[in-house]
C-alpha cells in the first residue's frame, strides 16, 4: 500500500462461504484488497467482488493462491506451478505506463508497483500458455501488457458508470461479437452486466482482438487471438446483475486450467 498504513479490506473479508473439493487447477488470483484513495463504499465492493469470484473458482473445485498487490510484493512467482491466472478489478491503471502524461481527471487508486508486478505477472502467464481471465481493471492490465491503450476518463455518466461519490454500480447492455471466444461461451448475443468504470480500452493491442462493446462502441471484452485469455469490462461477480454471465466464464475458465492442468 502506498497511501495508508492499516488495511481497510483484509483477507478474511474476501474469503468464500462455501468450500469445493479443491481437486481442480490451480489458480494465481490477483487483486489489490486496498489501494490509494479508498473510500467506504468502494472497500464494500472490493470485499463482495473478492469473495464472489473467490466463490466461483470454489464451485468449480479449482484451488487458489491469491496475491494481494496492495501489500508486500513477492520477488517472483512460479507460473509453472499455477494452471490458470485470474486479474480482478481495482483502481486505476498509472496513465504514465500507457503513454497520458498530467492529471486524469476523476483518477483514484493508483499503485504503480502493483500495476507493474500485474503487467509482468500477464505477459508471462498469456506467453506462457497458461488460461488468463480479466475483469475490469484486469482487463485493461491485459490489453496494456501487450501494448495497447487506455481512455483515461469517461466523463458522462449513466452509460458505464453512476456518480463517483454515490451509486458507482449500473446496469450496461453490452453486445457479445458472434464471432469471438466469449459468444462461444456464453451462448448470448448481449449481455447486461454490472459496470462502474471510468476507464475503458481505447487502442486494441495488436494480438487481441474486440469481443464485447458498449451501445456507444466503447469497449467491453478483448481476447486473445491464439491463446486463451479474456478480458471482460464489466462485474460478471456481481451476483446483483440482471443477466447471469458469471456461472458460464467462470466454468469455461476453469475448464480451459483444468486441461491445461491434465496435459503438464
Amino acid at each position: 500500500m502506498t497511501s495508508q498504513q492499516v488495511p481497510v479490506v483484509t483477507i478474511d473479508e474476501v474469503l468464500p462461504l462455501r468450500r469445493g473439493s479443491g481437486t481442480g487447477p490451480h489458480i494465481a488470483v490477483v487483486v489489490s484488497l486496498n489501494f490509494p484513495d479508498l473510500i467506504d463504499s468502494v472497500a464494500e465492493l472490493v470485499r463482495r467482488y473478492g469473495r464472489s469470484a473467490l466463490q466461483y473458482l470454489e464451485d468449480n473445485d479449482a484451488e487458489w493462491t491469491l496475491f494481494d498487490t496492495s501489500g508486500a510484493l513477492p520477488d517472483s512467482v512460479d507460473l509453472e506451478s499455477f494452471d490458470g491466472l485470474l486479474v480482478l478489478g481495482g483502481g486505476d491503471v498509472d496513465s504514465e505506463i500507457y503513454g497520458v502524461a498530467g492529471p486524469v481527471p476523476d483518477e483514484y487508486g493508483v499503485d504503480a508497483a502493483a500495476d507493474h508486478f500485474s503487467l509482468e505477472l500477464i505477459r508471462r502467464a498469456i506467453d506462457g500458455g497458461v488460461p488468463t481471465l480479466g475483469i475490469c481493471r484486469g482487463s485493461q492490465l491485459m490489453n496494456v501488457a501487450y501494448g495497447g491503450t487506455l481512455i483515461p476518463d469517461i466523463a458522462e455518466t449513466g452509460t458505464h458508470h453512476g456518480k463517483h461519490d454515490g451509486e458507482l454500480m449500473i446496469d450496461e447492455t453490452v453486445a457479445i461479437n458472434p464471432d469471438s471466444r466469449l459468444a462461444q461461451i456464453l451462448r448470448t448475443s448481449t449481455v447486461v452486466g454490472k459496470t462502474g468504470h471510468h476507464q475503458a480500452v481505447a487502442t486494441v493491442a495488436a494480438d487481441f482482438r474486440v469481443s464485447a462493446t458498449a451501445q456507444d462502441g466503447v469497449v467491453e471484452g478483448i481476447e486473445h487471438m491464439s491463446s486463451w485469455a479474456i478480458g471482460v469490462q464489466w462485474h460478471p461477480e456481481d451476483t446483483t446483475a440482471r443477466q447471469d454471465s458469471a456461472t458460464p466464464l467462470f466454468s469455461a475458465f476453469v475448464d480451459e486450467c483444468a486441461r491445461r492442468q491434465t496435459s503438464a
